[in-house]
C-alpha cells in the first residue's frame, strides 16, 4: 500500500508544479498519472477536488471582486459549458473500458498537440454564436474526462485575453467546472464513499505542488518547461491507448 500511496502522492505533487507555473494541466496530468495504478473511473474521480480547492485559489488570486467580473464576463460560457459537463458526466458508467481508455487516450493527445503547435482560433470566430458552440464542446469533453484546459485556453487566447487575466479566469472557469463535475459524479457513482476519500487525500500534495510552482514561475525556462509537460502528456497518451487496445 505504501508504494503506491506515494506514487499517488507524487502524481498528485506534479500536477500541481506544472499548474502552479503554467496556470493549467492539473485534470490531464492526474487522470493520466492515476490511470497506471488506478482504474481509469477512480482516477476520474481522484483528480475532483483537487482540481475544484486549486482552481478556487487560482481564481481568487486577485481578489473576489475580480473573480465576480470574470463570471459576470463569460457566464454564457460558464452556464452552457455546465450544462453539457453535467449531461455528458452521466455516460462515464456506461462506457466500456476499452472504449473509455481509448477516448481518454485521444482526448490528452489531442489536446496536446494542439498546444504543442500553438494553434489558435482566429478571433473573428469568436463571437457570441461560436463562443455557445465551443463552451458546449469543452463541457462535454469534460465531463466524460475530466479535461477541458487546452481548448478553454485556445478560446482566451484567441479573444486576446492578458496573461495575467488569463490566470485568474482560467481559475474561474476551471473552478466553477469542478463544482459541476464534484456533483454531476456523485450523481453518475463515480464519486463515493472510496473515491472521494482518495481525492481529499490527493488534496494536499496538489496544494503543496502548485505552491512550488508558483514560487519557480519565471525561474525556469517557459519553453523547456512546456516541452518536457507535453512529452509527459503524450507518453501518459499513448499509454492510455495500449491499455485500451492491447491491455
Amino acid at each position: 500500500m505504501e508504494p503506491l500511496f506515494f506514487a499517488l502522492f507524487a502524481v498528485a505533487f506534479t500536477a500541481g508544479i506544472i499548474k502552479g507555473v503554467v496556470g493549467f494541466g492539473m485534470p490531464m496530468v492526474i487522470l493520466s498519472g492515476l490511470s497506471f495504478f488506478v482504474p481509469p473511473q477512480v482516477a476520474l474521480a481522484g483528480l475532483i477536488l483537487p482540481t475544484l480547492l486549486t482552481n478556487g485559489w487560482q481564481a481568487l488570486h486577485q481578489g473576489r471582486q475580480a473573480a465576480v467580473q470574470t463570471i459576470k464576463r463569460f457566464k454564457l460560457f460558464l452556464l452552457l459549458g455546465g450544462i453539457a459537463m453535467a449531461a455528458s458526466s452521466q455516460l462515464v458508467t456506461d462506457l466500456p473500458e476499452q472504449i473509455f481508455l481509448g477516448a481518454l487516450g485521444l482526448i490528452i493527445i489531442g489536446f496536446t498537440a494542439v498546444l504543442a503547435v500553438g494553434w489558435q482560433l482566429p478571433a473573428a470566430a469568436c463571437g457570441p454564436r461560436s463562443e455557445a458552440g465551443l463552451a458546449t464542446v469543452i463541457g462535454v469533453i469534460g465531463g466524460i474526462s475530466g479535461v477541458w484546459a487546452p481548448l478553454t485556453v485556445t478560446y482566451l487566447t484567441a479573444i486576446g485575453t492578458s496573461k495575467q487575466d488569463q490566470i485568474r479566469i482560467q481559475g474561474v472557469i476551471y473552478g466553477l467546472g469542478a463544482v459541476v463535475l464534484f456533483f454531476a459524479h456523485i450523481l453518475s457513482g463515480v464519486l463515493n464513499v472510496q473515491t472521494l476519500s482518495l481525492s481529499a487525500s490527493l488534496v494536499p500534495p496538489a496544494l503543496l505542488g502548485m505552491w512550488v510552482g508558483r514560487k519557480i514561475n519565471g525561474r525556469v525556462s517557459a519553453l523547456g518547461f512546456r516541452r518536457a509537460t507535453l512529452l509527459v502528456l503524450v507518453i501518459a497518451g499513448i499509454n492510455l491507448l495500449r491499455r485500451a487496445f492491447w491491455g
